[in-house]
């Protein structure tokens, strides 16, 4: 990969790396990542602040990123036995970086909007 100035970068993205984002920046994980930054959640407490999400989605969701380190599971000490999420050290330093992605895409997203639109345009003219 190349930047900008047509220098090499220093950027190389391995297997372990593309691995890694596709479990941590897919639409669950960053929609579990924003209410955990948030507070603590219970499963059900998840499933109602982001409620275009199955149950079998969350789980998986929750699970890849209790994997990497992100997320951990606390057992409470309550009557039925109950389970916490909350998320870890190392997540919190998740939030730096995908604020800045999201900051980029906020300034940019008009002109990404009309690349699209050129794009489905010439599609649109080849069919």
């Amino acid at each position: 990969m190349t930047n900008t100035g047509g220098h090499a970068a220093d950027l190389a993205i391995s297997a372990p790396h593309r691995e890694l984002l596709d479990q941590v920046l897919d639409k669950w994980s960053l929609a579990v990542l924003n209410e955990l930054c948030e507070q603590p959640s219970r499963f059900n407490a998840l499933r109602r602040a982001i409620p275009t999400v199955t149950q079998k989605s969350l789980t998986a969701t929750l699970r890849k990123l209790e994997r990497n380190g992100i997320v951990e599971r606390v057992l409470l000490s309550s009557r039925p036995v109950a389970v916490e999420y909350r998320i870890t050290p190392l997540g919190k330093t998740l939030r730096p970086p995908i604020d800045a992605v999201v900051g980029w895409a906020t300034a940019h997203m008009p002109d990404i909007e009309r690349a699209r639109e050129a794009f489905d345009s010439a599609e649109d003219d080849q069919t």
